[in-house]
């Protein structure tokens, strides 16, 4: 079951990215980024109250969520501020990326993670995993010689840097997540997935809402102007979406975090299409062949985690 819905997470991840690069296309990235962090805790902010006044209701759904104290908190605000780092490399990124570019290097996320996994955790790849490893370490060795032919040097361009960091800081937050809730008896510390995705939100909030305040506004006739778009909207609702059948999938018994976050990072197909059909990005057939390399990847990987 938990597969299934990892699957899902992914199609909603998809165009919760289409959305992304549509509202950030020309338009300032921080009012953006704050907005979606508003509209996301505004969705969870009804569960949380409605919970904590005891409702019957609610305690008897899956949108429940319990009290926690600091000890949780403490490790929730850690979550935050993780994925919000990688959000604003990411959002800056994708700004001034071809989508095309962006979708293939933000799935070598899970490749990410099973090094994190050997590095931190002990683990020991296996050949299957091995060679999806180094299929996603080639694959993004010819992206950069696509890259060249749009003028994006993958070793000078900044963004390149930047989309690269937060795939990293992504795969940080995939490994923390598995922590976060998996219980006790299996290294975890045992957290409520609703707990964690309600209250993450609106810290989130809380600090976009400073930089909004202390960083942007002093400085936004000098900066890019902000101009609202109603695919703004359609940014969180796709991403708490998203989020929130991960998170269930995360919580099922079983569930394995190293597939789980593979079959999310299936989301660059819809964005590759995207850029292909809609947008219509220069070197597709070389970039396509690419992201091919990165999805037959991901398949050892998968036939590796087994």
């Amino acid at each position: 079951m938990w597969l299934a819905f990892a699957f899902l997470s992914a199609l909603l991840l998809g165009f919760y990215d289409v959305f992304k690069k549509q509202s950030l296309n020309g338009n300032a990235v921080i009012p953006v980024l704050f907005l979606n962090t508003l509209f996301c805790s505004l969705i969870f902010l009804p569960f949380i109250v409605l919970s904590a006044c005891g409702s019957t209701f609610m305690e008897n759904s899956m949108f429940y969520v319990p009290i926690v104290g600091w000890e949780a908190q403490k490790y929730i605000i850690l979550k935050s501020c993780i994925v919000l780092s990688s959000w604003i490399l990411g959002y800056f990124a994708i700004k001034h990326l071809p989508i095309t570019f962006v979708g293939p290097i933000n799935a070598t996320r899970p490749v990410m993670v099973l090094l994190g996994a050997l590095l931190v955790f002990g683990e020991r790849l296996n050949l299957y995993q091995w060679i999806g490893v180094s299929l996603a370490i080639l694959s993004f060795f010819l992206l950069s010689r696509s890259g060249k032919k749009e003028g994006i040097n993958f070793s000078h361009n900044k963004w390149i840097y930047a989309i690269v960091g937060a795939a990293v800081l992504g795969a940080v937050s995939g490994l923390y997540d598995k922590y976060l809730m998996a219980p006790v008896s299996q290294g975890g510390i045992g957290l409520d997935r609703m707990a964690v995705q309600s209250w993450y939100n609106l810290y989130q909030c809380l600090m976009m809402g400073a930089m909004l305040r202390l960083l942007w506004c002093p400085k936004r006739k000098n900066t890019t102007p902000f101009q609202w778009r109603w695919t703004i909207i359609f940014i969180p609702i796709f991403l708490s979406a998203a989020d929130f059948v991960y998170f269930y999938a995360l919580s099922l018994d079983d569930a394995m975090i190293s597939i789980i976050s593979m079959i999310r990072r299936g989301s660059v197909l819809v964005t590759f299409l995207f850029g292909a059909l809609v947008v219509k990005e220069k070197n597709i057939k070389s970039k396509a062949f690419d992201l091919l390399l990165i999805l037959i990847g991901m398949i050892f990987l998968y036939l590796g985690s087994r």
